[in-house]
């Protein structure tokens, strides 16, 4: 598989399988809509056949993943049995390969020798923190060095890593966060996910939350502070490809999220920052008239570029009292770029690259955030 390029994905969710405890955060019914029971492959071949039936002309590679569970935590006919139903997928040609999520305290080389006769390519780990306080509070059961331990084993085997945190964690700071992040880069995966903590209705943290013995982070902090971090792993070459848990209608429901920073548009509001932050830096080294400035993004980053209900426009034109504010799209320039021109008719252009972002998104045709 080509870093970077759009796989399509069909989701298989297996709820709270496999996993040995009950994170206190956790409420896998609530996050992947579905109820907390293993489905058999014989009820999954029809629901990946159909799923199949979306897969678009431009998706050139396809992928069979199992989330939401502890996959290799599953006993071994169990694991057998699901690799076996997803395979004749790849043997037909449909996908191209498989993958999975699973615990870090579950990959040992004798969990790893099950998946000899697949065709799995990628491991994603739900490593959530590297501090082992944090890790103590939340009730995971696993310490940070079996996370560096498991990402070993799996680059000893060529597997594709994807390694997924959390911010906002009971005992989680600003501070250790970060240092989870730059744990993250000395580890090197090929993607990561980062998800702010949620208090969801039947976990343990809707107790604490209740009681006071958890407060959660406000959505300002979270986006800020998942903003460095994006920043922080892709500037090292770490593609972000999810920020914030996926919109749906169970989450946004009432009475699913007690609190905490939820937005159905999360990953939207952080590049939207990301954005602001290189246009006020283009802004501010520009010399020339400000009374009237255009923006030019590539046309899919005019979203982020103008920020939600325009929040960037109008900040901007505040900031440096400006009198208009266009944003238009240019489609010569990279998903990262924004070209300022000033004034009516001054060909004169500056040009800033930013930190890169926004990723493709497997599986759904958009963009990851």
């Amino acid at each position: 598989m080509t870093p970077g390029e759009k796989t399509f994905i069909v989701p298989v969710f297996i709820p709270h399988a496999g996993c040995p405890h009950r994170c206190a955060f956790c409420d896998q019914s609530a996050i992947t809509h579905v109820p907390s029971e293993l489905p058999s492959p014989e009820r999954l071949l029809p629901e990946i056949r159909k799923f199949l039936t979306y897969k678009k002309a431009d998706r050139k590679t396809a992928q069979i993943s199992f989330y939401g569970g502890n996959f290799l935590g599953l006993p071994a006919d169990t694991v057998r049995d699901l690799l076996c139903m997803a395979r004749q997928f790849v043997v037909s040609g449909a996908v191209d390969s498989l993958r999975f999520s699973t615990r870090p305290d579950t990959i040992t080389p004798e969990r790893l020798a099950l998946l000899n006769d697949f065709p799995v390519a990628t491991v994603e780990i739900g490593l959530q923190s590297m501090n082992d306080r944090v890790l103590a509070l939340s009730g995971r059961g696993h310490t940070a060095a079996d996370t560096r331990r498991a990402v070993g084993l799996l680059r000893e085997k060529g597997y594709e890593i994807g390694l997924q945190m959390m911010v906002g964690l009971p005992g989680d700071s600003t501070e250790s966060a970060l240092a989870t992040g730059r744990e993250i880069v000395r580890l090197a995966p090929d993607f990561v996910r980062i998800y702010p903590t949620l208090v969801l209705e039947n976990s343990r943290l809707a107790r604490w939350y209740r009681s006071g013995k958890y407060t959660p982070l406000p959505l300002a902090d979270a986006v800020s502070l998942v903003k460095r971090l994006c920043l922080m792993f892709t500037s090292a070459g770490i593609r972000v490809i999810r920020m914030g848990l996926q919109a749906s209608e169970t989450l946004d429901r009432g009475g699913v999220i007690l609190a905490g920073p939820y937005h159905p548009a999360f990953g939207h509001l952080v590049c939207s920052e990301i954005f602001l932050d290189r246009a006020i830096i283009l802004l501010k080294s520009h010399s020339g008239p400000r009374y009237e400035i255009v923006l030019a993004v590539h046309p899919r980053s005019i979203s982020e570029m103008r920020g939600l209900r325009n929040k960037n426009v109008e900040i901007l034109r505040t900031m440096f009292n400006i009198r208009k504010l266009n944003i238009l799209p240019d489609p010569s320039l990279s998903e990262t770029d924004i070209r300022l021109r000033s004034g009516s008719g001054d060909s004169a252009e500056t040009a800033v690259e930013q930190t890169d972002c926004i990723s493709t998104t497997p599986g759904n045709g958009g963009r990851q955030v």
